[in-house]
């Protein structure tokens, strides 16, 4: 039993690094990893679970029975893989991006494309309600990756309203929480001028719509999940396919800077040149299919022994 949890947490935190690994990727969301490697409805579940149980038996000293409510050894096993994995992996994706970025977006977007389809097959049913949350989800996460980003704006609410925003983007699959940050017109504000200078007066406002946007949020999504579970699965499986358009390998960057960063604001979509370089990039692209294939082929396995 003792091997089997140790299997199982070494398990969680490869899928963490796998999650660390995507939010190292421009646009990309480690959600989207969490719901291809069948562990997002447990994170979600983890973490609707810090409630006023989960504080009163903290503070009355059943540490046991706290790190089982709240799932714990998942969420660290997680989490260090996560952390792992960005701390480690960030140098290197930096000089792949520099000097392959065709290669690197063929991969995850061989990954993603496989995935739409494992996720997909996981609705149970598919009545008229699923596929207009398939499409939806596909159209809100196309339309983002082509909406124009907003004025910068300093007041309370609308820095609360980028908490939860940025929070529960982060959380859903196909959806990044820097490029929504982008979008909504503060990511200069937030990232770069308040957290290198430490503004109290943004990052608060910030800090609490994440706080509360993520409890609130992971409860109304754990609902859906328990009530609409094949409409919810296929909302989330749109929000994957509506993101292959960041993933596609032959674009050029729409970047603004912030300060001393350079990111990305868009892209300019182009068709690719049959070449070398094409072939090679296809490849990539068979290789990510093929690493979800894998993927589900041992995941099989394990459920069958």
């Amino acid at each position: 039993m003792q091997k089997n949890n140790r299997l199982f947490y070494l398990s969680t935190a490869l899928k963490g690094a796998a999650m660390g690994a995507a939010n190292v990727i421009p646009g990309v969301s480690g959600g989207t990893i969490a719901l291809i490697t069948g562990i997002f409805e447990r994170l979600i579940n983890a973490i609707k679970s810090f409630d006023v149980m989960a504080v009163k038996l903290l503070f009355s000293g059943k540490l046991k029975d706290f790190a089982k409510h709240v799932d714990l050894y998942f969420l660290i096993s997680l989490f260090f893989g996560v952390g792992v994995a960005v701390v480690s992996l960030a140098k290197l994706f930096k000089f792949l991006f520099e000097f392959y970025p065709i290669y690197i977006w063929a991969f995850f977007f061989g990954l993603v494309l496989a995935s739409i389809y494992f996720v997909g097959k996981t609705v149970k049913e598919w009545p008229v309600s699923a596929v207009i949350s398939l499409l939806a989800g596909t159209a809100i996460a196309i339309s983002i990756s082509v909406l124009t980003p907003a004025s910068e704006d300093s007041s309370f609410y609308y820095l609360l309203l980028c908490g939860v925003v940025a929070i529960c983007s982060m959380i859903l699959p196909g959806l990044s929480g820097s490029f929504v940050l982008i979008l909504l017109g503060n990511y200069q504000l937030v990232m770069i001028n308040a957290v290198s200078e430490f503004k109290l007066s943004i990052l608060f406002p910030v800090v609490l719509g994440a706080g509360g946007g993520l409890v609130v949020f992971s409860h109304f999504l754990a609902w859906l999940l328990k009530k609409y579970h094949n409409q919810t699965i296929a909302l989330l499986t749109g929000f994957i396919a509506g993101s292959l358009g960041i993933l596609w390998p032959w674009k050029e960057n729409i970047t603004q800077t912030f300060g001393e960063k350079v990111k990305t604001v868009g892209y300019e979509w182009l068709m690719p040149e049959i070449n070398s370089e094409f072939y090679l990039a296809v490849l990539f692209v068979v290789l990510g299919i093929g690493s979800i294939v894998a993927t589900e082929m041992l995941a099989g396995k394990k459920q069958e022994a």
